[in-house]
C-alpha cells in the first residue's frame, strides 16, 4: 500500500495550510469580539518554510492544497506561495478559502500563479446582516464584486460557505438556494459548531435536516456529485437547476469516517483533527535544520496520532485555538 495511511486506514491526501491568524472581520462564529492575541511576524512561517512542509508532505502521498487563514489574502505576496506550490509535481489541486473582500483585487493574478478554484465564506445577501455577522465596516458589495471577478477568469467552481444560525440567517436559506437555480451559484450549507474562546452556545444550531425541509417550497433536491474536489459535503440540486447545493453536517452527522486532511497552523504545527487539540511541532525542528527525512517522520506521526472522530456529540468543545487561528 502506497501514500499516507492513518491507523484507521483513511488514505491522507489533502492539507489545509493557514498561512496567517490576522483577519479583517470579526465573524462572529469565528472570532471573538475582541478579536485574538495575534502571532508575531517571526513566529509564522515563511513562505520557504511552507513550501519545505508542503513539499515533504507531497513526497508522502499529499496532493491538494487548500490556503486559509484567518484571511489568507492579508498576507502579502501571496500569489508568490501560490507560484512555489505550483512546482511541486505532486500537488495536482491548489485551492483558496477567503472571505472574498479583497478577491476582486488578486484573483486574474492568482489564478495565472497556479490557483485553481475559491471558496468563498457569505453568510447573508443583505448589506446590514453582513455588517453584523462579521463586526465589520467592509462592505458586502465588496465580497459580490470578489464573486464575480473569480468567475470571470476562471476560478470555478465559484463555492459559497454559508454557516446557517438560528435567528440570526437562517431566514436566507430559500434566498441562497435559489441562486443555484437561476445564477449557477454552488452554495454550501453549513451546521453551526461552538468553538473555543468564541461561541459554545447551541442555541444558534440549525441541523441539516432541518434545513432540507424548508428548501423543499423551492422544489424536490436530487442528488448529484460535485464538480471537483473530494471534501465532506453531499450535494444536491433542484431540477434543471444550473448551480448546486452542498450540505456539510459536521454536528448531526460527522464525517470523521472520511477525513482526508491535515491542516498546518500559521505558526508551524500540524493538526490531524480540526476539532481535537493535539498538535505536531513543525516550525521549531524545521529552523532547527531538521532533514528531509526526519520532516517526514514527523509528519507521518502526525498522521499516526489522527483520532477516529470528534466529540461534539458528548460535549466536548477543543479549548486551545479559535477557528481563525486553526484554518478551518
Amino acid at each position: 500500500m502506497t501514500g499516507l495511511y492513518d491507523s484507521f486506514q483513511r488514505p491522507i491526501n489533502y492539507l489545509r495550510i493557514s498561512v496567517t491568524d490576522r483577519c479583517n472581520l470579526r465573524c462572529i462564529y469565528c472570532m471573538p469580539a475582541d478579536g485574538v492575541q495575534l502571532t508575531s511576524h517571526r513566529d509564522i512561517l515563511t513562505y520557504e518554510e511552507i513550501y519545505t512542509i508542503a513539499r515533504a508532505a507531497a513526497e508522502l502521498g499529499i496532493n491538494k492544497v487548500r490556503l486559509t487563514g484567518g484571511e489568507p489574502l492579508v498576507r502579502s505576496r501571496l500569489t508568490e506561495l501560490v507560484q512555489m506550490l505550483a512546482q511541486i509535481d505532486a500537488i495536482d489541486d491548489i485551492s483558496l478559502t477567503t472571505n472574498g473582500t479583497l478577491l476582486g483585487r488578486y484573483a486574474a493574478e492568482l489564478k495565472q500563479a497556479g490557483l485553481k478554484r475559491v471558496n468563498i465564506s457569505l453568510d447573508t445577501l443583505k448589506s446590514g446582516k453582513f455588517k453584523f455577522i462579521t463586526r465589520g465596516s467592509l462592505n458586502l458589495d465588496d465580497v459580490l464584486e470578489g464573486i464575480k471577478v473569480a468567475r470571470s477568469v476562471g476560478l470555478n467552481p465559484v463555492k459559497l460557505n454559508m454557516v446557517v444560525m438560528f435567528g440570526i440567517n437562517d431566514d436566507e436559506l430559500l434566498d441562497f438556494a435559489a441562486k443555484t437555480i437561476n445564477e449557477e451559484w454552488h452554495v454550501r450549507f453549513i451546521e453551526f459548531m461552538p468553538i473555543a474562546g468564541v461561541c459554545t452556545t447551541a442555541s444558534y444550531f440549525v441541523s441539516v435536516s432541518d434545513m432540507r425541509k424548508r428548501l423543499e417550497l423551492l422544489g424536490k433536491l436530487e442528488p448529484c456529485l460535485p464538480s471537483v474536489g473530494n471534501g465532506p459535503a453531499k450535494y444536491f440540486r433542484f431540477p434543471h437547476a444550473r448551480g448546486t447545493i452542498g450540505f456539510i453536517t459536521p454536528v448531526s452527522e460527522h464525517f470523521c469516517f472520511h477525513c482526508n486532511r491535515l491542516r498546518l497552523t500559521a505558526d508551524g504545527r500540524l493538526r490531524p483533527c480540526l476539532l481535537a487539540d493535539d498538535e505536531v511541532d513543525l516550525k521549531q525542528p524545521l529552523r532547527g535544520g531538521i532533514s528531509s527525512a526526519g520532516l517526514k517522520q514527523l509528519i507521518e506521526s502526525a498522521v499516526a496520532d489522527k483520532p477516529l472522530r470528534h466529540h461534539l456529540a458528548e460535549g466536548y468543545v477543543p479549548k486551545d485555538r479559535p477557528m481563525t487561528q486553526v484554518g478551518g
